[in-house]
């Protein structure tokens, strides 16, 4: 199995459209394409800001590696992440804004199960 993390630091004031985002748009086009959610978190970071991550489990690096390329390149999905964005602001308006931090990492497993 192959797992990673999404993380992002946002500020307090973007937390419900992000989640809006992720629940009608992101989740369902990864799901679409094989992604598995193992779940998404979130927590206070500061008075300003909250931590919002996911964990996502693949078959295998290159399960995550195809499942990311059919993402990528489906147009209907790309095309609400843009409407979405110009609902909101744009693009380049809304990471400057609201957007701190965010992290696409690889997670390493401590324990050996046989």
């Amino acid at each position: 199995m192959f797992y990673r993390r999404k993380f992002y630091l946002v500020k307090n004031d973007f937390v419900e459209p992000f989640n809006k985002l992720f629940t009608e748009i992101n989740l369902p086009n990864q799901l679409k394409h094989g992604a598995r959610l193992t779940g998404r978190w979130m927590l206070p970071h500061d008075d300003d800001t909250t931590e919002i991550f996911a964990i996502w489990e693949y078959d295998s690096y290159e399960n995550y590696i195809e499942i990311e390329n059919k993402v990528s390149c489906d147009q209907e999905h790309l095309q609400r992440i843009k409407n979405w964005y110009e609902e909101n602001g744009g693009k380049e308006y809304i990471q400057k804004q609201y957007f701190l931090e965010a992290r696409n990492e690889k997670l390493l497993s401590t324990v050996s199960i046989v």
